[in-house]
């Protein structure tokens, strides 16, 4: 079935059922998965730490290219999973869902200068082929030439559900009407930058997981794969 198809590109907003799906399909087709929201986050968790200003484009751009992101562990050549993540030689883990990185990390999602060393260093994950790449711009921008574009979407509401369920369920105290505000600004700020903003590409397969559960998505997209 995959024999045809070497990468997968999974796009879609905040709390679309990228993570889940696409640990999901990489399981099923034994591919790697690579998240790419981990490393924005990484870089936002470092700016951060560092003081530096989510203003200072080039500050930013000068920590994403100074400290390359890993995944998986400091000796694992393909664990790509996310488990352990190392931004330059400092190992994070929860501190990446901190409240603080989670209002933050679109502001560094969208510089420029963050984006071009990220992109570079997820076009060379890519290289060694069978993988589930998911992101905001995959299909788009950082692999164009995917085998397979999938694009995943939600209403707010629903994703803003999604969100204020795994914050609760992880003990937070919460509001619902926040986390909604919230998501809807995200969306604002991905859809809107000038660079590579949040949009499908022209021949993605687009999946409304609002009414789907997650192996109705993945059933689809196998199907899709089926096809290849």
């Amino acid at each position: 079935m995959s024999g045809a198809v070497n990468i997968i590109a999974l796009d879609g907003p905040v709390a679309s059922g990228k993570t889940v799906v696409g640990l999901e399909l990489s399981r099923r087709l034994a591919f790697r998965y690579l998240d790419t929201g981990v490393m924005y986050r990484a870089i936002t968790w470092l700016a951060l730490r560092c003081a530096t200003p989510m203003w200072d484009e080039e500050g930013l751009g000068e920590l994403a290219a100074r400290h390359p992101i890993r995944l998986g562990g400091p000796n694992s050549p393909d664990g790509m999973q996310g488990e352990q993540v190392w931004v330059g030689e400092h190992q994070v883990g929860a501190e990446l869902r901190d409240a603080r990185v989670e209002r933050q990390v679109s502001l560094v999602a969208r510089v420029p200068q963050v984006r071009r060393a990220l992109v570079q260093q997820q076009r060379i994950l890519a290289k060694e082929g069978k993988i589930v790449m998911a992101g905001r711009d995959i299909g788009t921008v950082v692999l164009p030439c995917a085998d397979l574009k999938v694009f995943l979407s939600a209403a707010p509401e629903q994703r803003a559900a999604r969100r204020w369920r795994d914050l609760v369920d992880k003990g937070q105290n919460v509001d619902f009407q926040q986390v909604l505000r919230e998501t809807k600004e995200r969306d604002e700020i991905d859809t809107n930058r000038a660079d590579s903003p949040l949009r499908p590409a022209g021949d993605a397969l687009t999946l409304d997981t609002g009414q789907l559960t997650v192996d109705q998505v993945v059933e689809k997209i196998l199907e899709q794969l089926r096809r290849c």
